[in-house]
């Protein structure tokens, strides 16, 4: 953080999150201070930064609390539109916020509710932009691929999950589709390196992991992260997909589609070279479990 960022106030909603876990103690190292915003605000549990927690409930915008200089939004962009009139009005005038390469991988799924997300990522972003141009805040848009980190994901820990129970996992086809996981602490440390740098103002920029590799590649490293064997099952996607229909009506696999079979065997890739170009971004290779974090039991 440059001397300009010193002895302002950041409002940092999605503070629970995946992302917002890494990015409190971060922020409470700089010379900001730190607001963090979670549904009910409760005191600092033990080993987190003592940073001021406020109770906001994103889904019923109102007047922020205080007088806050920048907003770092890490909770699902579709919350952050209706709220950046009142966060004006506080003072805002930098706004950094998370959206996600979805908006572009689904906007053909053919799953009706992933190509509604996929529209709704793309119409709030745009209603940032425009929302923020017309009450002159400078924004910074990070799209994220594949987020894991600490056993809190749906993606990779969820991978882990399957493969600690029952010592497989089903891959439709091949599973060549190429992926790039990206840690949530390297999303954390791209908020810092882009808060207070002008070449990412009024910018959105992909932000993949530092490693481009097939899926079943990702499936099997994991799979040794967890301690066993990898044993990758290829089935037809046919069946896959119908197992994933009968699974995503178990408890916690809700957000599972047949859709994720389709994409087994297509690659997501995208491109790291204006991110690194503008602001350093320098993400890890993908490890699981990564050395920083622990790994949850199911």
């Amino acid at each position: 953080m440059s001397s300009a960022a010193e002895g302002q106030t950041v409002l940092l909603t999605g503070a629970r999150g995946l992302v917002g876990r890494r990015l409190v103690p971060l922020l409470f190292e700089t010379e900001l201070s730190v607001l963090a915003v979670s549904r009910h605000a409760a005191p600092n549990p033990a080993g987190e930064p003592a940073v001021r927690w406020i109770a906001l409930d994103l889904e019923r915008p109102g007047a922020l609390p205080a007088r806050v200089d920048l907003l770092v939004h890490a909770a699902p962009i579709w919350l952050l539109p209706p709220w950046l009139p009142p966060a004006a009005d506080a003072g805002v005038r930098r706004v950094v916020a998370f959206s996600s390469t979805s908006r572009f991988t689904r906007r053909a799924s053919g799953s009706p509710r992933e190509r509604e997300t996929a529209g709704r990522i793309a119409a709030a972003e745009q209603a940032v932009q425009e929302t923020c141009r017309a009450r002159g805040i400078r924004w910074t848009v990070l799209r994220p691929t594949l987020v894991y980190g600490g056993g809190r994901d749906r993606n990779v820990s969820h991978v882990a999950r399957f493969v600690r129970w029952f010592g497989f996992f089903p891959v439709a086809g091949a599973g060549r589709g190429l992926r790039q996981p990206v840690h949530a602490g390297d999303l954390a440390r791209a908020v810092l390196a882009v808060l207070d740098r002008p070449a990412t103002f009024d910018r959105a920029y992909d932000t993949p992991g530092g490693e481009t590799l097939p899926y079943v590649e990702m499936v099997s490293r994991i799979a040794v992260g967890v301690g066993r064997r990898p044993r990758i099952l290829h089935v037809p996607r046919p069946l896959l997909r119908g197992a994933l229909a009968i699974a995503r009506r178990l408890p916690g696999f809700g957000h599972l589609t047949p859709e994720v079979a389709d994409r087994m065997d297509e690659d997501l890739v995208f491109d790291v070279t204006a991110a690194r170009r503008d602001f350093g971004y320098d993400p890890r290779p993908f490890r699981f479990p990564d050395e920083t974090d622990a790994l949850k039991a199911p």
